[in-house]
């Protein structure tokens, strides 16, 4: 890890301390975590590349735009990436409406919403963990606008990799039924949902460990089941 010292000035507040503190001694998970991550994605890789490629086809031809939606997120001590999704909504969705996606957005394709109700839009990240900007496991990134509005103890979870999946990803997995109807869904997911979902990932950040995380992986697949 990075000394404390020069981490971002966001980042250096008492609150992120005592998470800082905990996952220095926890360097050899750290490393195991990143080992695990390149394993199992180049295994997904080799299963996935072939459903991968026909539901590029499928995205492509199911309306007008890229296979894939790229959006700037925020992982590592800040650092910022391209996350990587197949595109499930209209050509510039993000100029047509919130950040966040509602039950009922009419931004969604058709094909989309069968991408999304089985998580099928995700499958391109695997490709972010290989990059090494997101891992498996890990606090869900969020893009740079609701960074910005962070409370102290929230950077604390930009500790360690974004990830895939994560308790709160799960536990809120029908976030978008929670934001239907809502006039600014930005800032009901900001001032409502966020504080709930750091609740999690906070509480994650603490208790990391190889172990939990190979747990969380298995609760990830039965659930999608």
């Amino acid at each position: 890890m990075k000394a404390f010292s020069k981490l971002p000035e966001e980042f250096q507040n008492e609150k992120v301390r005592v998470y800082y503190d905990i996952l220095s001694k926890k360097t050899g998970s750290l490393i195991l975590k990143r080992v695990t991550d390149v394993l199992i994605s180049l295994v997904l890789l080799f299963f996935l590349i072939i459903p991968i490629i026909i539901l590029s086809v499928v995205v492509k031809l199911d309306s007008k735009g890229p296979v894939f939606f790229k959006q700037e997120r925020v992982t590592t001590y800040g650092k910022r990436f391209k996350i990587l999704k197949f595109r499930t909504m209209v050509t510039d969705a993000e100029k047509l409406g919130a950040f966040v996606t509602t039950c009922d957005d009419n931004r969604v394709t058709g094909v989309g919403k069968t991408l999304r109700k089985y998580r099928f839009d995700e499958l391109p990240q695997i490709f972010n963990v290989l990059s090494g900007n997101m891992s498996l496991v890990g606090t869900r990134p969020e893009v740079s606008e609701y960074v910005e509005r962070y409370k102290p103890e929230y950077y604390a979870t930009l500790l360690i990799p974004a990830g895939i999946t994560s308790p709160a990803s799960l536990m809120y997995k029908d976030e978008q039924k929670l934001l239907e109807s809502q006039e600014n869904a930005d800032e009901v997911y900001l001032n409502t949902i966020l504080p709930e979902k750091m609740k999690y990932n906070l509480q994650y950040t603490k208790e990391f460990g190889f172990r939990s995380d190979i747990k969380i992986m298995f609760k990830t697949v039965k659930d999608v089941l």
